[in-house]
């Protein structure tokens, strides 16, 4: 939902929301449960899916090739520093390529930035495959990962 929107709605509407999303068959991510409890999310999904990426000037399409997009994640504190966050993405691959996905993107940021605790941090990507991409002259990072035929 816009930004302008998820303002002025309500923790509850925002679930109805979310529901309405899964129920329509319309991708929206991966969960990580401990003990039959979910303790983390990864919102991944195809680009277009994600009306406020596509408006975001600091991140525009790099090219013209269909892209499923990770736009960020939730650890619940118990298990952050696991390797969660990892699992999560690998998760998130995974489920973007059972999907048709060729190449899923992700826009990580450095630990200690003001968005670090939700997009994840460059080591993470590397560390699932992802290559750096990013356009010279941009401060937004994109980095990929390049699906392999089976």
């Amino acid at each position: 939902m816009p930004s302008s929107q998820f303002s002025r709605s309500t923790k509850e509407g925002r679930v109805d929301a979310l529901e309405r999303l899964v129920h329509d068959g319309t991708p929206i991510g991966v969960l990580a449960y401990l003990d039959q409890e979910p303790v983390g999310w990864c919102s991944v999904a195809p680009r277009e899916c994600y009306a406020g990426l596509e408006r975001y000037r600091a991140l525009p399409r790099i090219d013209e090739w269909p892209v499923w997009s990770v736009v960020c994640f939730f650890v619940n504190a118990r298990i952050r520093r696991s390797g969660a966050t990892l699992g999560l993405l690998k998760a998130a691959v995974d489920y973007a390529g059972s999907h048709g996905a060729e190449i899923i993107e992700g826009y990580p940021v450095e630990p200690g930035a003001r968005l670090y605790t939700y997009m994840g941090s460059p080591a993470t990507f590397r560390a699932a495959g992802f290559q750096d991409v990013t356009p010279r002259g941009q401060t937004r990072a994109v980095m990929r990962y390049f699906v392999k035929p089976k």
